[in-house]
């Protein structure tokens, strides 16, 4: 398509079109958007890519960013007769969903009724000027300046087919590079439009001005929340603040609207919406008083935030608003968790009885663990997104980045959890140290080893996360240290690991079947 438009570089289109017949198109006199939330964390699975109850992190970087959704509401002022009119509204984002238009006159509603309903989306382009003057006359202009006219036969990217008045060869192919570059057509052609158009037959019984409502679903637009965790430099405390990303490819300008959030996982039934894709933008940060942010309020199963102003949503581009008051001196908790056994367990109906099954990993995982307590300073329902965290350098004071992790939505009251990365200083091994199984008397014994070695300066506590795989009746017969039944096959010991030092978890689980 690059390569068509380069070449056939201007396309001269005369317009010759009478009055129309509609009812005035307008500027909407208010705008109303409810954005739905579009960032998801994948089911509780972790980032090796199995379900995991005790972390419940992101399925690997499986967090989507879909192209969400959203509810307009316009306000528009237009003028009908009484009887029959036809009404055409043509500033309406590409990525509409027009099964969702809802139509209203404010004025005089028990007496205004909608007769038909039209979403047109044939957009002009050169393809579609093109193949509508298929048959009829055209005229090709070379680069200098000459002009063939003639009857359009066919066309593709690299020529087009002219019948001509030339007596001596009356059908030629015409290089688009070299001999056809514009193409000029006597007018546009019938049923193409510039832009997206809704259009309405209404049956109004009083004639004047009338303020109509137009509410309509669109595709396209998202948004999520992006969250700044700073450390403090002993771990102990951090500052969180949070910040709304709204991302606009609906095909739409939305100036000054009045704009809601909702947070929450909303069902929808998956559809093929109208559209055109979505595009990328630029970033536009605002910074605004508390008393012109967010309100917070919970509304059915979900959480609607308000903000306390209006605000322009431009196509194609991506806005930052400040969601709450930043969180200071937040308490956390830094946290090391490992986890042996990288493969999941996998239900294939039998006892799995390979002794050579399983990926050690060599891993200790960095968890960031805070409550959204309000006795803790936070307590606000936290919409689901991105928290990247931050550390200062006692060197310079210079704030660096150490991770970032998903998370999902979080109602108060609740633990937060995220993985930074993996510690550098903190070295693991796991083993199967001794298999043995019994299929006459349908047992196996399975002996595993976990040493964990502590480069650090001072002593730290490991918990080593382990999935009992092979069958679902287990019992661990033997263990160095004592462990907590996460769930019905996880496992955990909870261990210190002295600073330079090393400390090894052994059992021995036995399955049954």
């Amino acid at each position: 398509m690059f390569k068509f438009v380069r070449m056939f570089a201007v396309v001269v289109v005369s317009l010759l079109v009478s009055g129309s017949a509609y009812a005035q198109d307008s500027a909407p006199k208010s705008v109303a958007v409810t954005i739905y939330s579009n960032a998801t964390n994948a089911y509780g699975y972790n980032n090796y890519g199995y379900y995991d109850p005790y972390y419940g992190g992101g399925y690997g970087y499986g967090n989507t960013y879909g192209s969400g959704y959203s509810i307009v509401k316009e306000v528009r002022a237009i003028t009908l007769a009484a009887g029959s009119n036809e009404i055409r509204f043509s500033d309406v984002p590409q990525q509409i969903d027009a099964t969702t238009v809802n139509f209203k006159s404010l004025l005089d509603p028990e007496n205004t009724f909608v007769l038909e309903q039209n979403f047109e989306y044939d957009l002009v382009s050169a393809d579609k000027v093109l193949s509508r003057y298929i048959d009829e006359p055209v005229a090709l202009h070379d680069k200098t300046n000459g002009v063939l006219q003639g009857d359009l036969l066919s066309y593709d990217l690299a020529q087009v087919v002219l019948d001509t008045a030339d007596p001596a060869g009356p059908i030629q192919i015409i290089n688009r590079g070299e001999l056809a570059e514009r193409i000029t057509f006597a007018e546009l052609p019938g049923g193409l439009i510039t832009k997206p158009t809704l259009m309405w037959k209404v049956d109004a019984k009083k004639a004047g001005n009338h303020d109509v409502e137009v509410t309509y679903q669109t595709n396209g637009m998202g948004w999520s929340a992006d969250y700044n965790l700073l450390l403090d430099k002993d771990d102990m405390t951090a500052d969180l603040s949070a910040w709304v990303t709204i991302t606009n490819g609906s095909g739409g300008t939305f100036n000054d609207a009045t704009l809601k959030l909702v947070a929450g996982d909303v069902q929808r039934v998956s559809t093929m919406g109208a559209g055109y894709g979505m595009g990328g933008g630029g970033y536009a940060y605002d910074g605004v008083s508390a008393d012109q942010g967010f309100s917070e309020q919970s509304f059915f199963e979900y959480h609607l935030y308000t903000l306390g102003r209006t605000t322009t949503l431009k196509q194609n581009s991506t806005k930052q608003l400040e969601l709450f008051t930043p969180a200071v001196g937040l308490p956390v908790t830094k946290t090391y968790t490992y986890r042996g056994n990288a493969n999941p367990y996998y239900d294939y109906g039998y006892p799995y009885q390979d002794q050579y099954y399983g990926t050690p990993n060599t891993k200790v995982d960095v968890v960031i663990l805070f409550d959204n307590a309000k006795a803790k300073g936070l307590g606000i329902p936290l919409p689901a997104g991105r928290v990247r965290v931050y550390k200062a350098d006692p060197s310079d004071g210079s704030v660096e980045f150490v991770g970032e992790d998903q998370i999902d939505h979080t109602p108060k009251e609740e633990t937060v959890k995220i993985k930074t990365g993996s510690a550098f200083d903190v070295v693991s091994e796991w083993k199967v140290a001794d298999f043995k199984v019994d299929y006459d008397q349908m047992w196996m014994e399975e002996s595993l080893e976990v040493t964990l070695r502590n480069h650090k300066t001072e002593d730290i506590t490991v918990s080593v996360e382990e999935s009992l795989y092979r069958w679902t009746n287990w019992a661990i017969i033997k263990k160095s240290h004592e462990f907590t039944k996460r769930d019905a096959r996880n496992v955990g010991f909870d261990v210190t690991v002295p600073k330079e030092g090393e400390t090894k978890v052994t059992y021995t689980v036995r399955y049954t079947w």
